[in-house]
């Protein structure tokens, strides 16, 4: 019974060991995750000496405490599970298997004795047997009461040695830790006793800055508390935000409501937030192909517009002086962003408002992206009609329609992007690459031709253009009246023709589309038109303006001329050629691929007519090579298939079509005596 006992108190024991020490492994890594939260808060603190010191020296004694506290854990466990472990597992086992030794021994015995006790006395031979059996049980009785009581004498006299051991170890490991906690602690006292000195001082130096602060508090608040906000000032550094703040954004939906965000200038892009943690909305991409005016005009004050060719944002200030210097920082910006790319030449720095056109004005901008002659598109600026936007007149725009030939604003770029290439391709004057055949395109018709052809009625019918300061709906409307439903153009009466253009036929009126006109060779000039500003007559383009006068009438740019082998106008281009005539044609939507009654179609035409010195096309697909002459007519008809299979491939083409293309064309251009051919004919390569 006393061993039951024994056993009883000794399983609690370790039961109650195994939580303790589980207990306090959590509270090490407890403990260990709150020193590291104190070192943490340390490098919060790095620029007050007296707190990153304290913290990081405090962390690290918390620390090695706990490291202490984990070995004295590890001893404690080592002890139950060497004594007390070991004691109930093994020894108090092995007593009760002879403890049920012993009781079987016992049933024997009695058993033994009963039988001999029933054996009548006339059964001789069964008394004899009955005697051997009781002898075997009772010395097996006794073998087993002897190892009993041994068991018994063991239990007894290990219970004393093996818990006053395990209690010995855990104290010493008890006093080793706290010894050296007290170690730990008495290293730190000097510091302790110094810091709470300074805390001391810290305290009251607090109380008085506080009582101070409370003054100054009760004296701000007798004064005017109604002045505005102070500006914040434009920063000028590279990298850095240039101006952040509170605006009020006007929403683009139906509903046009206002919301107030907090807007910044950072790389060159125009960003809001709606909350702190949210991330960055780019209302602008890129700057320089912005430009910002005031909305003097709107309802609400204070207002300002940021406009760039795919849409305009209508922002609004908290007052006069915030929106000055909104305005400020944007046209800073914008400048700032033209002149990372553009920087200029020493002694002369780039002056520029927020048009980007002034830097076309400046000496240290000779070339522009592409290697284009600066000269070339300040010829094309200069032509008559082209100092303002085809379509608003507003000056200096730096936008071109590149299919229609005419110059445009950056809002108006906008409008005209939004309506298809199939209608018009957009490029910017400054920023893109510009090839000198898209330069004499753009020299040979320009806003006064294309505006006597899509406003031919405008005075007739008495309809007010819109202006510089209209707002973009109103622009908007102008230019689709005027380019996709051509409301404007000279109307003529039914003839019958051939079928009408791809394009969105003009309202109106119903009548029949016009054939288009054949392409005239180089040298033949209209007399109407005369040579242009720049364009010599041996250079001068064929009869554009009357090409796109068939356009806007609805011609069909891929009519099939029955009469003539079923030619179309890029076949007759060819024919005369006429490099620009091709450019234009393909420009507005000619089909490279189209051939004619005999199935050869404009490339074949342009090479069996010797009107090229291109060779082969070798290696990869986009790989040429030149054989004593420049691309003219089939390079460029050459690289139009290339550029219409990639896009049949569902790739765009459109990077490496411009690269390829402007290399050939400013070769043409720049060396023309490369054009000479030799005497014989060029066989077509098979790509």
């Amino acid at each position: 019974m006393e061993v039951s006992v024994l056993e009883t108190h000794l399983e609690k024991l370790l039961k109650l060991g195994g939580a303790m020490l589980e207990s306090g492994r959590q509270f090490c890594s407890h403990s260990k995750s709150f020193a590291s939260g104190i070192q943490d808060l340390s490098q919060n603190s790095s620029g007050d000496t007296l707190m990153s010191g304290c913290l990081e020296k405090f962390s690290q004694s918390l620390n090695r405490m706990m490291e202490q506290q984990q070995e004295l854990l590890e001893t404690a466990q080592q002890s139950l599970k060497q004594q007390l472990q070991t004691l109930v597992k093994e020894d108090i086992k092995h007593f009760k298997e002879t403890r049920k030794e012993f009781e079987r021994g016992s049933e024997g015995l009695a058993s033994a004795l009963h039988h001999n006790a029933e054996v009548p006395r006339r059964r001789h031979h069964e008394a004899e047997d009955a005697v051997v059996t009781l002898k075997a049980a009772r010395t097996t009785f006794r073998n087993r009461a002897l190892d009993y009581v041994l068991q018994i004498n063991i239990i007894q006299s290990k219970k004393k040695f093996e818990i006053l051991k395990f209690i010995l170890s855990f104290m010493e490991a008890q006093s080793i830790f706290l010894e050296q906690g007290s170690q730990e602690s008495k290293q730190l006292e000097e510091y302790r006793k110094g810091l709470a000195v300074q805390l001391h001082e810290l305290v009251l130096e607090s109380a008085r800055e506080k009582r101070d602060m409370e003054q100054r508090h009760a004296v701000i608040k007798q004064k005017d508390l109604t002045q505005e906000d102070d500006i914040p000032e434009i920063q000028a550094e590279p990298g850095q935000v240039v101006m952040e703040g509170y605006l009020y954004k006007r929403a683009s939906n139906a509903f046009k409501t206002w919301s107030r965000r907090w807007f910044s200038i950072q790389n060159s892009q125009l960003v809001y937030q709606k909350k702190a943690k949210d991330g960055l909305t780019v209302v602008v991409e890129d700057l320089r192909l912005c430009t910002v005016k005031p909305c003097p005009d709107h309802e609400r004050r204070f207002c300002f517009e940021v406009v760039s060719p795919s849409k305009s944002c209508l922002l609004q200030a908290d007052s006069e002086r915030h929106l000055q210097a909104w305005m400020c920082a944007v046209q800073s910006s914008i400048a700032s962003a033209y002149n990372e790319d553009y920087p200029e030449s020493p002694g002369q720095p780039l002056e520029r408002s927020t048009s980007l056109s002034a830097t076309l004005q400046s000496p240290s901008s000779r070339k522009l992206r592409g290697g284009v002659d600066k000269q070339v598109v300040d010829q094309v600026q200069r032509l008559e009609g082209n100092a303002q936007c085809c379509d608003c007149r507003e000056p200096a725009p730096e936008w071109a329609s590149i299919n229609l030939g005419i110059t445009l604003c950056i809002e108006c770029s906008g409008i005209h992007r939004s309506l298809g290439v199939h209608f018009s391709k957009v490029r910017s004057l400054t920023l893109d690459a510009w090839e000198p055949e898209l330069v004499k395109l753009m020299s040979v018709l320009g806003n006064r031709v294309i505006n006597q052809i899509y406003e031919a009625r405008v005075e007739e019918m008495n309809m007010k253009r819109p202006q510089p300061g209209s707002s973009r709906s109103e622009k908007e409307a102008w230019i689709r009246a005027k380019y996709v439903e051509r409301k404007f153009i000279t109307k003529f009466p039914n003839t019958g023709g051939p079928p009408s253009s791809s394009r969105e036929p003009p309202r109106g009126p119903e009548r029949s589309p016009r054939p288009f006109p054949k392409p005239k060779p180089p040298g033949h000039i209209r007399r109407n038109t005369g040579a242009r500003e720049g364009i010599s007559p041996s250079r001068a383009a064929p009869a554009l303006p009357t090409m796109a006068d068939a356009l806007a009438h609805g011609a069909d740019v891929n009519w099939v001329n029955t009469a003539q082998e079923s030619r179309t106008p890029l076949l007759q281009a060819v024919a005369a050629n006429s490099l620009l005539a091709c450019e234009f044609l393909l420009q507005n939507g000619a089909n490279v691929n189209q051939a004619d009654s005999k199935g050869q179609g404009p490339l074949h035409h342009a090479t069996i007519l010797g009107h090229t010195g291109l060779a082969c096309l070798a290696r990869t697909r986009w790989a040429i090579a030149i054989d004593s002459a420049n691309a003219d007519i089939v390079t460029l008809l050459r690289l139009a298939k290339m550029r219409e299979a990639e896009l049949a491939l569902g790739q765009s083409g459109d990077e490496t079509y411009l690269d390829i293309f402007q290399d050939f064309s400013f070769m043409a251009s720049n060396d023309p005596e490369k054009l000479a051919r030799r005497a014989y004919d060029l066989r077509l390569t098979t790509l």
